[in-house]
C-alpha cells in the first residue's frame, strides 16, 4: 500500500509563461505578448484579494506560444489566455475566489497550434 500524499502546500499554483523568444519568431512568445506585466499584476491582485494559499509564479515556456500569454492553474490543470488586466481579474475572481472557471478565457483541447515545421 502506498503512503498518502502530504497535504497541498498551496491550494492553487498559477504558472504564467514569461518565455521570451527573438523578435519575429514564428511561434511568438508570451513575454512579447505582455505576460510579464500581467504576471506582476496577477501577483499584486491575488495579494489584495487575500488569496493566501495561492502562489503566482513565472514559468518558462509552457509550449502554448501561439495563444500567449499562457497561464495554467494547478492542481486542476486549467489553461487560460489573459490579454488584459480585466482578464486577470476575471480569472482570479471566477477560478480562485469562486472556484469556477473563466470560460471565455480558457484554452481547451480545441485550441491546437499549427504544426511545428
Amino acid at each position: 500500500m502506498a503512503e498518502a500524499d502530504p497535504p497541498l502546500y498551496f491550494d492553487a499554483h498559477v504558472f504564467v509563461c514569461c518565455n521570451r523568444r527573438a523578435e519575429g519568431h514564428r511561434r511568438g512568445s508570451c513575454a512579447a505578448a505582455g505576460s510579464e506585466k500581467l504576471r506582476d499584476y496577477m501577483k499584486a491582485r491575488a495579494k489584495e484579494l487575500g488569496l493566501k494559499r495561492v502562489r503566482v509564479n513565472m514559468a518558462g515556456c509552457l509550449d502554448r506560444c501561439e495563444f500567449g500569454p499562457a497561464v495554467v492553474i494547478y492542481p486542476e490543470g486549467v489553461w487560460y489566455r489573459p490579454q488584459t488586466e480585466a482578464d486577470v481579474d476575471e480569472i482570479l475572481s471566477a477560478h480562485l475566489v469562486a472556484g469556477g472557471r473563466a470560460t471565455r478565457l480558457m484554452l481547451t483541447e480545441k485550441d491546437v497550434p499549427p504544426p511545428k515545421s
